[in-house]
């Protein structure tokens, strides 16, 4: 399994259409084959930063997450609100066990 952690700081906050565009964004990828999960938050404490957290089956999902419309789309959007800063880490990972 595949997963990916991280944040993502933006200098102007989350405006409408940024928050559209992650919504559409979440909703494509969570529909894709191999998407395990598929998160975006805001960080409470600072609410230009997202947190992101993605678990894909394998590699080749990923990739084809990284090639889908949806991603071109996404980061067009993104683009006029360039971020900050990123901080996104990948994770060759086996399905954890349950807390508790």
């Amino acid at each position: 399994m595949i997963q990916i952690n991280g944040t993502i700081r933006l200098a102007e906050g989350i405006d409408s259409s940024t928050l559209d565009a992650i919504i559409t964004m979440v909703r494509a990828s969570r529909a894709e084959d191999g998407c395990l999960d598929y998160t975006f938050a805001r960080d409470l404490a600072d609410p230009n930063t997202l947190v992101l957290f993605e678990r894909w089956r394998d590699k080749a999902a990923l990739e084809a997450h990284g090639k889908s419309a949806h991603m071109a789309a996404f980061q067009e959007v993104m683009a006029n609100n360039p971020p900050v800063s990123r901080d996104l880490r990948i994770y060759e990972t086996d399905d954890g066990q349950p807390l508790g």
